[in-house]
């Protein structure tokens, strides 16, 4: 039983504060203790501590290194994500992104997207349908979702692909019928995406802040939206940075409405609201 009397010392939530920060370069704000607290019980109930310096103890120590970090991430972050999230995104994709693509590629080729930060995968399960719909009328177009995150939690649900029906509401209803299937238990409210769906997106445990990020060819599109908002301003230019060397020459780079690149110095030219397209030189944007 935790002994709720006690809670987490200062000098423990600065060690948590720098193990999250050199691990994954979340920037963890002092302010934010008592928000650790509370999330921090679920885990301290599932590992039976009954103190929040146990579990520090337990945090910092050979196992839980391995073990326990990605459930440290996952009470920490907020793991909000819906299908078809800012749609403004998949309509310029399916309206404006992919025909100028096809536009300038004459033979066929496989393209890449790149969901960084998935989540429990409805944003590339979305960029799955967008792009299958396209590919369907467009035979020279293949393409492979790579879908990313540094929690094993999240990616364990979202390699499922099982969603509550409420979930799966803002999918457009000829899509829903297409592309997701009804539990065979009439009592249930669960709907599966179907395998075919499924099959076209690669889910992979990746930490941003890896020096090698592992992606074997340069991203058409990249997704990394509401993910920069745990990081301070020079982890957030040095994310950018990456994500931009990654893109393929006239790729796409679609962020959170809520993030901003304004005043860096990137390959990169800002397109519409939270959209940027990689450019040859380097412009403060």
């Amino acid at each position: 039983m935790i002994r709720h009397e006690e809670g987490l010392s200062n000098a423990d939530l600065e060690r948590l504060r720098s193990l999250v920060y050199e691990q994954c370069g979340i920037n963890l704000s002092s302010d934010k203790k008592v928000m650790l607290e509370v999330r921090l019980k679920r885990r301290l109930r599932s590992l039976d501590l009954s103190s929040y310096s146990e579990y520090c103890e337990y945090v910092f120590s050979r196992h839980g290194q391995e073990t326990e970090l990605s459930h440290l991430i996952d009470a920490i972050t907020t793991n909000k994500t819906d299908f078809f999230r800012e749609p403004a995104h998949f309509d310029f994709l399916a309206q404006k992104a992919l025909p100028e693509l096809a536009a300038r590629t004459k033979s066929a080729r496989r393209l890449l997207a790149w969901s960084a930060g998935c989540s429990t995968g409805e944003e590339p399960y979305t960029l799955a349908i967008v792009l299958n719909e396209y590919c369907e009328v467009h035979p020279n177009f293949r393409f492979t979702v790579l879908a990313t995150d540094i929690a094993t939690t999240v990616l364990a649900k979202a390699k499922k692909g099982v969603f509550n029906s409420e979930v799966v509401r803002p999918v457009p209803q000829h899509l829903r019928r297409k592309y997701f299937m009804h539990s065979r238990d009439p009592s249930s409210n669960l709907m599966r995406v179907v395998p075919e769906l499924r099959e076209l997106v690669e889910f992979r445990r990746l930490n941003l802040m890896d020096a090698d990020l592992g992606l074997a060819e340069l991203a058409e599109f990249i997704f990394c939206r509401n993910v920069v908002i745990y990081f301070d301003r020079p982890t957030q230019e040095q994310l950018f940075e990456r994500l931009a060397q990654q893109l393929a020459p006239g790729g796409y780079l679609f962020i959170g409405h809520s993030e901003t690149l304004h005043g860096m110095e990137l390959p990169l030219a800002a397109v519409a609201p939270a959209l940027y397209r990689r450019t040859h030189e380097r412009v403060r944007i």
